[in-house]
């Protein structure tokens, strides 16, 4: 009797510790940190279309045409760049260049994928005159991914020789 009753008591507590539960794992769940879209230290190639209005010695001008940039950001938020434009005047055959330089500021919304900048600057106009100009200028990006963005801007171009009018750029932005 006390064989079974011992055997009894084995089977029961076998029994017992199967319901106990169940055993915890060991295993992490790593989540991958979210990567930033705009970044300090990053580089953009511009390539983009433009059109020009406004006043440029002593004449009524308008213009369309293209240019490229490149621009490098120190922080996330303030960068500096530099863009050439080449337009043609008026339909005319005429051509109008300008290059600028400027300092950049944005505010990145990260969840928009959107950055809205200003930009302040100076440069070079020539077409019928040479000049130095200084522009401000607003604009915004809107990245695609962390390497490719699309972009519209605007900036009002100001000097001597009459220089009064906006220049108009939108096109793409190869990120690095």
């Amino acid at each position: 009797m006390n064989k079974t009753l011992t055997l009894l008591a084995v089977v029961i507590a076998s029994a017992a510790t199967s319901f106990a539960g169940t055993a915890v794992s060991s295993k992490k769940v790593v989540v991958a940190p979210q990567q930033d879209l705009f970044r300090a230290g990053e580089v953009q190639v511009d390539a983009f279309a433009a059109g020009a209005a406004g006043r440029y010695s002593g004449q009524s001008v308008n213009g369309f045409g293209g240019g490229l940039g490149v621009n490098y950001f120190l922080t996330k938020y303030f960068g500096i760049g530099v863009d050439d434009t080449l337009s043609s005047l008026n339909g005319n055959g005429h051509t109008y260049n300008s290059t600028q330089g400027n300092i950049i500021a944005r505010l990145p919304i990260e969840s928009w994928h959107l950055a809205p900048y200003a930009l302040v600057g100076g440069g070079a106009t020539w077409g019928t005159k040479s000049q130095g100009d200084g522009n401000v200028g607003v604009g915004a990006e809107y990245r695609i991914n962390r390497s490719v963005g699309i972009f519209a801007d605007s900036r009002y171009l100001y000097g001597n020789n009459s220089l009064n009018e906006t220049l108009t750029r939108a096109g793409l932005r190869f990120i690095f």
